[in-house]
């Protein structure tokens, strides 16, 4: 396989990979000793910035910690680390007979992957659909991790087929959902719930990311959406609300480290894979 135009030639390992059309078990053993998925029903909710932040706390616990950004239609965790390949690829191979893997780029103490890496910054993703699977794998079995103990996968929005493909992929310990303040977030989050229950993913639990705004003045707490009615919530459907994340501007910044927040997420985390 030489190039990013060659999706058809990847059928020809199709046998040899055909556990991501059958069945969660794969052949391959995990990359991790625990490996934990960050899903959302919709963009925007913060997805990006939980993982990484809760990698950085886990980092600062002397755990080895992977990323895999799994979101292969538009990668965030690159640039949230200021990395950016203005390059564009001229090929992407899938499949090599002398063994070599990818090596991961290590920042701030964390092994990540990601398609951000192998793809210039505004080249769209070359392979189709029936391919993903492929890649998947690759991102997943065929990097230099070295001993991990924790991989979070950053996956992409929604409950499409790539999120379903990566279940099948790799055993997971657990999955978070995290979940915006409004009532479509909430909704769109409940599918996601479904796939992980049909799929047999342990849901861990969800975050509540951008739960209302401490004014900078006062500190008392500002509401900046409608309430989500308790009937129509996440928590309604019996997910257990692991913390509750304020707006917070230099959140994303990365500035002085993950805020209190993010060590009882890890303590949560690590409380229930223990």
């Amino acid at each position: 396989m030489s190039g990013i135009r060659a999706p058809q030639r990847a059928r020809r390992y199709r046998n040899t990979l055909s556990t991501a059309h059958t069945g969660r078990v794969t052949t391959d053993s995990s990359p991790a000793s625990r490996v934990v998925a960050v899903a959302g029903g919709k963009g925007g909710v913060g997805k990006s910035t939980v993982t990484l932040n809760l990698a950085l706390v886990l980092a600062g616990r002397s755990r080895r910690v992977g990323i895999l950004d799994a979101d292969l239609y538009g990668p965030d965790i690159p640039a949230m680390l200021g990395l950016t390949r203005t390059e564009n690829a001229r090929r992407w191979t899938l499949w090599r007979s002398d063994g070599v893997r990818l090596e991961p780029i290590e920042r701030r103490g964390l092994k990540i992957m990601s398609a951000g890496f192998l793809l210039g910054e505004r080249q769209t993703m070359p392979w189709q659909s029936p391919t993903l699977p492929f890649v998947l794998r690759q991102l997943l079995y065929g990097v230099s991790w070295g001993e991990l103990d924790y991989l979070l996968v950053d996956l992409p929005p929604g409950t499409a087929d790539l999120q379903a493909g990566l279940f099948r992929e790799v055993r997971l310990d657990g999955a978070l959902i995290v979940v915006g303040p409004q009532d479509v977030a909430h909704l769109d989050a409940k599918k996601v719930v479904t796939l992980l229950r049909d799929a047999d993913v342990p849901l861990l639990g969800a975050v509540e990311n951008m739960a209302g705004l401490l004014c900078p003045h006062c500190g008392e707490p500002i509401e900046l959406f409608p309430p989500v009615a308790a009937e129509r919530s996440l928590w309604h459907d019996g997910v257990r609300r692991l913390v509750s994340i304020p707006l917070d501007p230099a959140l994303g910044e990365l500035n002085g480290g993950p805020p209190p927040v993010f060590d009882a997420l890890a303590d949560e985390l690590e409380r229930v894979l223990a």
